[in-house]
């Protein structure tokens, strides 16, 4: 897993607006989405909306989200870019 590549792919999609940050934001969004990150450390809650995302999309649990996105608080994450979403996804594949 290269947390290096994968933290700054994250930060590229944020900063270019492709990121849906939380899960009030995620549990209502309705629009495309290529792939969710969840923390390993989520609550049931936040388990709960990953769950019924991952019938739709990609769903990846990771260790320490908040640190991938320097907002140690959150703990899910969509992404609304396709290509970033693949790159994200096989650099935490590695």
């Amino acid at each position: 897993m290269d947390k290096n590549k994968a933290k700054g792919y994250i930060g590229i999609a944020n900063k270019a607006g492709y990121l849906i940050i939380g899960g009030d934001n995620l549990k209502d969004y309705r629009q495309k989405l290529y792939l969710v990150l969840v923390d390993n450390q989520s609550g049931k809650s936040t388990v709960k909306i990953a769950q019924k995302l991952q019938q739709l999309v990609p769903v990846v649990f990771v260790d320490n989200l908040g640190q991938l996105l320097d907002k140690p608080t959150t703990k899910i994450v969509g992404i609304k870019n396709k290509a970033l979403s693949q790159l994200i996804q096989q650099s935490l594949n590695q």
